[in-house]
């Protein structure tokens, strides 16, 4: 009895110091919102002239009978090219992505169905635009005070749209997508997150991984690296397949 309150005590000793907000174990009936917004800015000069922004919103809502997530990210980078002697900036990235998932909770714990929409326009990768639709099973495996660990699979249809019109092997058409997430949460109040997705159709497999780790400066401000990595079996002529994106940026969550 004494040992256990003893580590009681401690482990909100550590939380109160390190202003560390332990959402995981919360009751699934409790309603929990959270918002962080992102933003990282590069500007680089002499040998290379270059200017890269980065914005990004995320947030979760969880009620008693629904769990919903949110995401919003939009990606710019400006160069400076020489071109026949003429000096000018030349826009070499520019993508926004947006995604939501609702998913609503069966009456087994951790056990749920989900709904799930995306749509992505990105200026360098051949589409005018790409969305997502897709729903079926989702498990919250498990849910403890440091870490959690979710996936959903599906059935859902998949929207494109190529620039040139002259493309033909580009169609919309049903896919299957699968997801896993991971988080770990130090006493500390450092985040860790490994996110995983894969869209299969039949002429195309699309997969994407995310990882991150954010490390608090104070209160509700973090510093957060992420690497991500999207690959694509049959990209369009003249685009890569492979695509990576590192980053640092500066969080602050608002709720």
């Amino acid at each position: 009895m004494f040992s256990s309150s003893v580590a009681a005590a401690d482990k909100n000793l550590i939380q109160t110091l390190y202003h560390t907000e332990f959402l995981y174990n919360q009751p699934e009936e409790e309603d929990i919102f959270t918002l962080d917004g992102e933003v990282g800015v590069l500007n680089a000069t002499g040998n290379t002239n270059a200017v890269t922004f980065k914005a990004a919103i995320t947030s979760e809502h969880e009620t008693r009978h629904w769990n919903n997530n949110y995401n919003a990210e939009m990606l710019y980078k400006q160069i400076e090219v020489e071109n026949n002697g003429v000096t000018e900036d030349q826009v070499s990235a520019q993508r926004f992505y947006g995604a939501a998932q609702f998913d609503y909770k069966l009456d087994t714990p951790g056990r749920r169905t989900f709904m799930y929409l995306d749509y992505e326009n990105d200026q360098f990768n051949g589409y005018d635009y790409r969305a997502t639709f897709a729903s079926g099973w989702s498990q919250r495996v498990w849910n403890t005070d440091e870490s959690m660990f979710r996936y959903s699979v599906g059935p859902g249809y998949g929207f494109v749209s190529a620039e040139d019109d002259t493309v033909t092997n580009v169609n919309n058409g049903f896919i299957l997508r699968a997801s896993s997430e991971y988080q770990y949460q130090w006493y500390t109040g450092s985040r860790f997150r490994q996110f995983v997705s894969a869209e299969a159709g039949p002429d195309n497999i699309k997969t994407r991984s995310e990882t991150s780790l954010a490390a608090n400066l104070f209160d509700s401000l973090a510093m957060k690296l992420s690497f991500a990595v999207s690959y694509e079996t049959q990209p369009l002529q003249n685009v890569e397949g492979l695509n990576t994106e590192t980053s640092l940026t500066v969080v602050y969550r608002f709720f």
